[in-house]
């Protein structure tokens, strides 16, 4: 793997693996990981690469240094990257690549949350499937502090999460809340304390990739599927991910190991 940077800006993604986990890293420290346009368009590059790599069992989101995840978005380049509609609808495109990359991605993603998380950074975790955060982290949706709209797709997937009342609240009051207040509504699964944060979502990513990769991809998808409306979901597609998994040689390999009492090696086949 190798860093995604352009040289006219800062800002760049290191994209790289540890064993079976492909990890994403928005290094932007100067700016708190503010993304610009280039690091966006690669969220989808990344994803394509550990989705097309059978070893990369669980894709880990995360920010460079100890002060931020993601910040939102590099408003240094407002001027130049959205200052007409035309350049607004390429922006717009490049963001709305990283987030449905992240989204839409077959394998397992989870957001790893130290310090600040706002606007676009609480967007792209939101499209996380978990999200782990420190007990020092903070988050924000400011877009009604900065006169900007907020799309139907991530209303949605926000509401889908934390509930109506509390997206109302998030965007009606753009206010700062902490970690206690993010886990309460269901926003993050878990928080820790930020010196244990590295241990236990590297404990977390290594009990997932030790578990078989077809039943997680069928359990995805189903998810994935739920997502939809009850007309346009494809149960039979579901089914056959589901068939497959009793068809599998990491079946057989599951059902042996637990009865020799030993931890599976499944090798998604």
């Amino acid at each position: 793997m190798s860093d995604i940077k352009t040289e006219e800006q800062p800002g760049k993604l290191n994209v790289k693996r540890e064993g079976r986990v492909g990890i994403i890293e928005f290094d932007n420290q100067r700016k708190f990981n503010a993304v610009n346009m280039e690091m966006w368009a690669g969220v989808k590059q990344a994803i394509d690469e550990f989705v097309a790599d059978n070893e990369i069992r669980v894709v880990l989101l995360q920010g460079a240094g100890e002060k931020a995840f993601v910040s939102g978005a590099d408003i240094s380049q407002f001027g130049e990257k959205r200052n007409s509609a035309e350049a607004q609808a390429v922006y717009n495109a490049a963001v709305d690549s990283g987030y449905k990359s992240v989204l839409n991605c077959p394998k397992p993603t989870i957001a790893k949350i130290r310090g600040v998380c706002m606007g676009g950074g609480l967007g792209l975790a939101a499209n996380c499937d978990i999200r782990f955060c420190s007990d020092d982290a903070k988050f924000r949706m400011p877009a009604a502090r900065l006169g900007l709209g907020y799309g139907m797709d991530g209303i949605e997937r926000f509401s889908a999460i934390i509930g109506p009342a509390n997206t109302s609240d998030l965007f009606f009051s753009a206010r700062i809340f902490g970690a206690a207040d993010a886990q309460q509504m269901g926003f993050v699964s878990k928080v820790v304390p930020a010196i244990e944060l590295e241990a236990f979502v590297h404990g977390y990513c290594g009990t997932v990739q030790e578990n078989a990769p077809l039943t997680i991809a069928a359990a995805k998808r189903a998810l994935m599927e739920l997502r939809k409306p009850k007309g346009e979901r494809d149960a039979a597609l579901v089914a056959k991910m589901v068939d497959a998994c009793f068809n599998s040689a990491d079946y057989k390999e599951g059902r042996t190991a637990f009865m020799e009492k030993r931890t599976p090696d499944f090798h998604n086949k």
